[in-house]
């Protein structure tokens, strides 16, 4: 997702052109090559229809619903089977607490099997920004229910039995079947939850983060086994056992078929590899991928994809670009800047390097529109996915308008391209070029009067924001303090 040097308002203004009556028109910036590659040129206008995403009959309220209606079929099983005359003694008490403690642990972490099998109905109704906070708060969740059943249980066998809690651990991590596994897999989720802590992410590498994680699988396979040999709603009750097990089956089943089995049918089905590499500017290049049956690959302007270059030293690992040309049927362009030592590697990979993909996702599409006017703000190499939708979107002439913000002249990408789709478009560009706090640019150039001064209808508009995280936080502030309503602001993080 990735002007001058003072700060410049310059504006591309409508030109009346020919092309506003030709729907399917093919002009282009002049096409550029790359040694050993094919020439290829981003296109103002789509080429060739393709299919867009399903949209999916579902509302976040359902989820809530089939999510809700679950943890009170387990509260439910759990006083089925008799459980609440433990609630007699304070032993008994104390570890019915573990017990549910146990329960709704397991819950949510079938929950965060879910949400991390990147299905595409959760993602059309939630988005990757809700799903990504979901997962945070739901790992945290399980970890501290678990941690906590641990704590309870033992507590309340010592109090049952008159022995020191330390004791009482001890003896159930040695004599208890699968206890000491179940005690592996707590701290394979402490040390996942200790990663995912925000400063933890600030000094780890997207590589170190996403192994770790992957860990997960382990934990929760050592803990199913704790639970099918001592779990209080496994050993007591056949019809609490079965519908655990369809639970497991149902969050496995989700994970398999999304995260593994749709990729690999995808990456099957179109063979995409690397046809071009195009030098956009310092430490900035565009990637052209084409394969077989792109006409086919449902995929809008907005989205984005998880790429694998099948290579040595990178077919291990994974990472999200967004599309930064909009889907036009013969290949797909990503435009990645160097932000580390991966994507460093990228700007040089190999014309014909195979690549797995991911994807589509996100929600950062037309299809969330609800106005005829449109604002797109970009920061930096957060222009990709915007310049793919100020060449998709449907707008009448003088209804879209793009503001780029950058540092440097240097940061600005896709200048030339930018320029010929506002004029063939009808669309307003705004560059916004220089550092804040220079006697330049004393003040912010994105701050809420800066943005009703350069968009005075800011609010008969849609508005798309992508770039780095602070800036993005200041421009959604604005928004929000401009009192845009939130179904008018579309926004997604990109960030791990």
């Amino acid at each position: 997702m990735n002007g001058p040097a003072s700060a410049t308002n310059s504006a591309v203004s409508a030109a009346t052109t020919a092309a506003a009556t030709t729907p399917r028109a093919t002009t282009a910036p002049a096409a550029r090559t790359h040694p050993g590659g094919v020439a290829y040129s981003a296109p103002a206008r789509k080429t060739r229809r393709v299919p867009v995403p399903r949209a999916w009959p579902l509302k976040d309220y359902d989820v809530y619903a089939l999510l809700g209606g679950n943890a009170l079929v387990i509260l439910a099983m759990w006083i089925r089977h008799g459980n609440l005359h433990e609630l007699a003694t304070p032993a008994g008490i104390v570890t019915a607490v573990g017990e549910i403690a146990a329960l709704y642990g397991t819950y949510l972490v079938l929950i965060q099997l879910v949400l991390m099998s990147r299905s595409p109905w959760l993602d059309h109704v939630f988005g990757q920004d809700r799903i990504t906070a979901a997962h945070r708060w739901v790992g945290f969740g399980a970890i501290w229910l678990l941690f906590a059943h641990f704590i309870f249980t033992t507590v309340g066998y010592a109090m049952a039995d008159g022995s020191s809690p330390v004791g009482e651990a001890l003896n159930l991590l040695g004599t208890y079947p699968y206890v000491l596994w179940s005690g592996i897999a707590l701290v394979l989720f402490v040390v996942v939850g200790v990663s995912s802590v925000r400063a933890a992410r600030r000094m780890a590498s997207y590589e170190t983060w996403y192994t770790i994680h992957l860990y997960t699988y382990l934990a929760i396979a050592l803990g199913f086994m704790h639970q099918l040999a001592v779990g209080v709603d496994f050993t007591t009750d056949l019809v609490a056992r079965i519908y655990w097990i369809a639970l497991y089956v149902l969050a496995a089943g989700t994970l398999l078929v999304f995260r593994f089995g749709q990729p690999i049918a995808v990456s099957g089905r179109h063979r995409l590899h690397v046809a071009n590499v195009v030098q956009e500017g310092p430490s900035v290049v565009s990637i052209y991928l084409t394969g077989n049956e792109l006409d086919r690959l449902a995929v809008r302007a907005g989205q984005w994809f998880r790429l694998r270059f099948l290579t040595s030293n990178g077919w291990w690992r994974a990472h999200p670009f967004s599309i930064s040309a909009a889907p036009n049927g013969r290949y797909l362009r990503f435009t990645i800047k160097d932000l580390g030592d991966y994507t460093r590697l990228l700007q040089r990979v190999r014309v014909g390097t195979r690549v797995f993909v991911e994807g589509p996702y996100g929600i950062f599409t037309g299809a969330r529109r609800t106005k005829a006017k449109v604002l797109l703000v970009a920061g930096g190499i957060g222009i990709t996915p915007l310049r793919a939708l100020l060449e998709e979107l449907p707008a009448a002439r003088g209804n879209m308008t793009l503001i780029y913000r950058a540092s440097h002249e240097s940061d600005v990408v896709f200048r030339h391209e930018l320029d010929e789709l506002a004029s063939l478009r009808g669309a307003t560009v705004h560059y916004l070029v220089g550092r804040r706090g220079s006697p330049d640019m004393p003040s912010d150039p994105l701050d809420p009067k800066a943005l009703r001064r350069l968009v005075p209808d800011l609010q008969d508009r849609d508005v798309y924001v992508c770039g780095p995280a602070g800036m993005m936080e200041r421009v959604l502030s604005g928004l929000h303090r401009l009192r845009i309503p939130e179904s008018q602001i579309h926004y997604e993080r990109f960030a791990f």
